[in-house]
Formats: structure tokens, C-alpha cells, sequence
């Protein structure tokens, strides 16, 4: 039975109605596949998924953060939120170019539609939580992007860097892609640099 049809035979109050609109809606992230793969699988990860794993990785890294005094929970708000937009807007390849010319206009379009789904405080409560995390101008947003940038490094390693060879992606790409984990995260960072230079020296990327 679709939601909106248990919300019409409870008579529910238009806000829940909303909520429970926007909640069937963001399943649809389901559906929206990466570049990257799941480890110990041939298959694409989707957009839930990953952020799923990211808002974990929020949990266990913390520490290795050098920005003292970071708020949690706003943390794990901000990697949920922040891929919603997929669902309109499809994932971007962090090293496609071209993607990236068009990705703010699909991006914010989505924005528009998504999360005025919800009641009118809640949709603004999204919207800047997504504002946050794409501005990186506080110290939690700028974690979580270093976060969001590790996850998809860390996968590509664990699964023979095969959405990175697929695309012919270089190493100075992956290096220059990936500085908000080295901004935030520098021991995090040096033990994937390292992966990364000892994996060239045994199979070296296209330069």
C-alpha cells in the first residue's frame, strides 16, 4: 500500500503527510549509483549506501580530526543530508569535468523540489544543512567533505581501483581531488597516500 494512501485513511495531519511524502521520496536514493564499487563486490554502490558508510566513518575518524570542539551530531546531519539531491540530480564523478560544469544547476533545482517536500521549518532546516556542507565554511562541513572525499578514496582502494582505471583517472587528479582529506584528516590522509603511491609503483595509472 502506498504511503499516500495510509496517510489519507489515517486522516493524518497535513505535516505528517509531508514527512511521510518526503520519507517514500528519499528512497528513491536507492536507486542512484556511483562510479565506485562496494567492496568485495563487482557491483556499484548507490547513493544511500554511501551514506550510510560515510555517516560511520563520521563516528569512528572523529579523533583524527585537527579541528577541536566538533559538534557530532551536526557531523552526521550533514553527510545524511547531503546526497539527497541525487535523486534529481543523478551522482557526479568527482573527476568528471563536464559533469561538474552543469552539477550546481541540477543540484540546486533538486534542492528546490526535494525538500520543499517537507513542512516549510523542516525544508529550510535541509536546505541550509545542504548549504553548509556545499559552502564548507564551518569547521564540521569542512570534515564532513574531507569524509565524503576519504569514503570514496577508501573504496576505490579496497576494490582494486577499478572505477578510477575504468575512467582513466590520474594520479594528479586523485591527489588534487582529494586535499579536504589532507586539510582535516592528515593521518587519515598519509596512510591513503601512501596506498596510493605503493598501488602506482605496482600497477602505475595513465599520467
Amino acid at each position: 500500500m502506498q504511503i499516500e494512501s495510509l496517510t489519507s485513511k489515517a486522516n493524518a495531519p497535513n505535516r505528517l503527510a509531508q514527512q511521510l511524502t518526503f520519507i517514500a521520496e528519499i528512497d528513491k536514493l536507492k536507486d542512484v549509483f556511483r562510479r565506485n564499487f562496494v567492496g568485495g563486490s563487482r557491483r556499484n554502490e548507490n547513493s544511500a549506501e554511501h551514506s550510510w558508510h560515510l555517516a560511520l566513518m563520521a563516528l569512528v575518524l572523529l579523533e583524527h580530526c585537527t579541528e577541536p570542539g566538533m559538534d557530532r551530531l551536526q557531523i552526521l546531519k550533514l553527510v545524511l543530508v547531503h546526497d539527497i539531491v541525487e535523486i534529481d540530480a543523478g551522482d557526479t564523478f568527482g573527476y568528471d569535468a563536464a559533469g561538474h560544469v552543469t552539477k550546481a544547476d541540477r543540484e540546486k533545482k533538486a534542492t528546490d523540489r526535494i525538500f520543499n517536500l517537507l513542512p516549510s521549518d523542516q525544508a529550510l532546516q535541509f536546505r541550509q544543512l545542504w548549504d553548509e556542507f556545499e559552502a564548507g565554511r564551518t569547521k564540521e562541513a569542512r570534515l564532513a567533505q574531507g569524509l565524503d572525499r576519504a569514503q570514496a578514496v577508501l573504496q576505490s582502494l579496497h576494490t582494486d581501483e577499478v572505477g578510477w582505471r575504468q575512467h582513466k583517472v590520474t594520479k594528479a587528479q586523485i591527489l588534487e581531488y582529494n586535499k579536504p582529506i589532507a586539510t582535516t584528516m592528515p593521518a587519515v590522509w598519509e596512510v591513503v597516500r601512501q596506498q596510493i603511491d605503493h598501488l602506482e609503483e605496482q600497477a602505475p595509472w595513465d599520467k
